[in-house]
């Protein structure tokens, strides 16, 4: 039986006063986690629907019982970041065209690429997220506490439960192609398909929001991933932000370097999720929501402290 759980938690996101920049001490750090709820909802569909169509084709029935309970924890992820983008469509209506056009861009890779493209697509991205969310979780205090307690938890939320399932998009490749090699030869086109959707954020968040309302700070996000553009988005961060509002402020060098060795070692061929280092974050965060569910929507004031 699978270890992982569908839980279905509602954000309070309904109100008219949910911030652009959530997190006005690290605009920055906002604007990545606003690019991922506007790349969730394209994404997370592309993960279910190929899912779906690759579960019958696994042999083992504890493989495709975890499959179905991940392709299940996405649906919801990409219901709350929704909620979250309905929030911020209602104050910026132009911002639907910005959504419609990262949907659109992954709807065309559904129905061009094969599935085991599709398939290798996921887990090259899936694999990266527990080495670049731990550093995240490690130093909560400063990356989400600070900010919007709604949209800091829906965050939380979102990026404990893909440490949880880290292995299964691995899981469902390999157990439908499994051949390492082609998975490598995708990398290119992953990388020029996240570069077509950052620069959609990017574009999208400066045309429709206001400068006064934080949409400035779309110029923090890459307008692709060509040298030029990550020039221009590091020249943005000197303009716009102070030197303790970058990021990674605060957080030790060894740090960084152990994440950009993990994100390069989560494309070998003998690399298995399952046996990455975790953020201690993560466990107290289930063992917590065990306790108390309703901590989820609301983590730094519903019940005890996060500790």
């Amino acid at each position: 039986m699978t270890d992982l759980q569908v839980r279905r938690v509602r954000f309070d996101l309904a109100g008219d006063d949910v911030p652009f920049n959530w997190h006005p001490q690290r605009p920055a750090f906002a604007m990545q986690c606003n690019l991922i709820t506007f790349f969730a909802p394209g994404f997370e569909k592309f993960i279910v629907d190929a899912t779906r169509e690759a579960i019958p084709l696994m042999r083992d029935p504890k493989q495709a019982e975890e499959a179905n309970a991940y392709l299940r924890q996405e649906a919801q992820h990409s219901a709350a970041h929704m909620s979250h983008f309905r929030a911020l469509a209602r104050r910026w209506p132009g911002l639907s065209e910005t959504l419609d056009e990262v949907v659109a861009s992954y709807d065309r890779l559904t129905a061009t690429k094969p599935l085991a493209w599709r398939l290798a697509y996921t887990a090259v991205i899936e694999n990266t997220f527990t080495p670049y969310f731990k550093v995240f979780l490690d130093h909560e205090d400063k990356l989400f506490e600070p900010g919007d307690e709604r949209v800091a938890s829906l965050f939380l939320w979102h990026f404990v439960e893909e440490i949880e399932h880290r292995s299964s998009a691995l899981m469902v490749y390999d157990a439908v192609h499994g051949d390492f090699p082609y998975r490598v030869r995708t990398i290119g086109g992953v990388v020029k398909h996240i570069g077509e959707i950052l620069a959609i954020v990017s574009r999208g968040f400066q045309k429709h929001v206001p400068v006064a309302d934080g949409g400035k700070f779309g110029r923090l996000i890459p307008n692709g991933l060509s040298p030029r553009s990550l020039l221009a988005a590091t020249r943005a961060a000197r303009e716009l932000t102070d030197p303790g509002q970058a990021t990674y402020a605060g957080v030790p060098r060894r740090e960084l370097l152990a994440m950009l060795v993990g994100l390069v070692r989560s494309q070998g061929p003998s690399h298995d999720p399952t046996y990455e280092k975790l953020p201690a974050f993560a466990g107290r965060w289930f063992d917590r929501y065990e306790e108390e569910p309703k901590c989820a929507a609301r983590w730094y004031s519903v019940g005890a402290a996060s500790g």
